[in-house]
């Protein structure tokens, strides 16, 4: 079932206790940042502090006992587009109370070969986030099997990542 408009922003608005993501591309294109990320390749600067949508959205759920995170998988040297999400987006993210990590593969195995993009809500309920190779969005789909790949994959990225600020800051 693909997910879109209403449905897809009730994901967020209606998990209970945890709306968790993997990531495994190094960039993804998004329409709505165009302008910002050839701000960010063109020298541009960002202010310290960012309030929007997002960042509201993951306090107000902290603020109520839910959780939001998710792990990136990464290689270095960072894409330029990887480097403008960690300036732009995930820096406010993580002060709004995201838990974001990221997994960093570039010296090792990754333990997640081969694994979607997807969101998990509480456990229970997996949207696939399907991409064109160059990041650009293709849909996304409620998946309707069985959720333990999924868990284990959350599991493993979990376990084998380091949050976000300290990765930045090594």
């Amino acid at each position: 079932m693909l997910l879109d408009g209403d449905e897809w922003k009730a994901k967020f608005r209606d998990y209970k206790r945890e709306a968790w993501r993997l990531e495994t591309l190094p960039q993804y294109l998004v329409p709505q940042e165009a302008d910002e990320f050839s701000h960010f390749k063109a020298g541009g600067i960002f202010p310290d502090s960012q309030e929007d949508e997002w960042t509201n959205r993951v306090r107000q759920h902290k603020a109520a006992g839910r959780t939001t995170g998710r792990v990136h998988i990464i290689t270095r040297p960072l894409s330029d587009y990887l480097r403008f999400e960690f300036t732009r987006y995930y820096r406010h993210s993580v002060r709004a109370g995201e838990d974001i990590r990221i997994l960093d593969v570039t010296d090792r195995p990754n333990p997640l070969e081969g694994a979607q993009d997807f969101w998990l809500f509480d456990r229970k309920s997996v949207v696939l986030m399907n991409y064109e190779p160059d990041g650009k969005q293709i849909n996304r789909t409620l998946f309707e099997g069985e959720i333990g790949p999924f868990l284990e994959a959350q599991q493993i990225a979990i376990a084998e990542s380091v949050p976000f600020l300290e990765f930045v800051a090594a």
